[in-house]
């Protein structure tokens, strides 16, 4: 995989702290799918700066887009960035969502800005279904307008109660589960590790299938430096070690072992 030179677009601001950020990258996204990531060197850091991955947020013939928050020097430096600025991208990287429900009712879980790699698979399923999207805050909550409009079933949780039930996106899943006769589901979740593992723990009781976005810390991007490794269960039993950036980030909940048992 070789670097593309991709060239700012544009940049928007979402809500406090977030922004999008829309690049000219032909060659990466005429091939992204949902779930994909591309991983950029910020124009403005030293040469010796680690690589960023950002998920893909929205992909056409010619541009693609990335959702971020400003949270360190790197997406600091990104966040300078003007039209016509230039940057050098390798992508689309790992592997994506399945796109086929069969039949099932896509439950969509996401934590703060793990809405992004969704909102693209939203575009992509054959059919709607429910987003449950949770936050610290009603800042934090990005996106909804888009799943609306595509006529989805957008609900919502925020920690402190400023925007939609007061609690865990978990509380939203749990609700859903604990109502009689609801549909059979196959849940898609990108967020932090906690809540994919809930989310994990709850598709397995139901008998559904979940397909989650692990995040890890990624140096390389393409397997070779063994820096976002992730134990994985075999059919058999077995365990074996798989690299998150190369063979992930979308994993079949099934699969995961976890770190920590409960």
């Amino acid at each position: 995989m070789h670097d593309i030179s991709a060239i700012v677009h544009a940049q928007h601001v979402l809500n406090a702290g977030y922004q999008c950020l829309v690049l000219d990258a032909p060659a990466i996204a005429s091939m992204a799918q949902p779930g994909q990531f591309v991983h950029l060197r910020i124009t403005g850091l030293e040469p010796a700066a680690l690589r960023r991955p950002f998920s893909i947020y929205r992909a056409s013939d010619s541009q693609l887009s990335i959702l971020y928050k400003t949270v360190g020097r790197g997406t600091e430096q990104l966040s300078r960035l003007r039209p016509g600025d230039t940057l050098t991208a390798m992508g689309p990287l790992g592997n994506g969502f399945p796109l086929e429900t069969h039949d099932r009712w896509p439950v969509l879980v996401a934590g703060g800005y793990g809405v992004a790699p969704l909102s693209f698979l939203a575009r992509r399923l054959n059919r709607q279904g429910m987003l449950l999207v949770g936050g610290r805050t009603a800042a934090d909550i990005l996106c909804t307008e888009e799943f609306t409009a595509l006529g989805w079933d957008v609900r919502v949780a925020t920690m402190d109660g400023s925007q939609g039930t007061h609690g865990l996106v978990t509380t939203l899943l749990d609700a859903w589960l604990a109502r009689p006769g609801h549909p059979a589901a196959t849940f898609y979740a990108c967020g932090p590790d906690g809540m994919l593992r809930a989310v994990a723990e709850r598709a397995q009781l139901a008998g559904s299938p979940a397909w989650l976005s692990l995040d890890k810390h990624m140096v390389c991007g393409v397997g070779a430096c063994l820096a976002c490794v992730q134990r994985l269960r075999k059919p058999d039993g077995t365990t074996w070690i798989a690299r998150v950036c190369r063979d992930g980030p979308i994993f079949e909940a099934g699969e995961i072992v976890w770190e920590h048992p409960r």
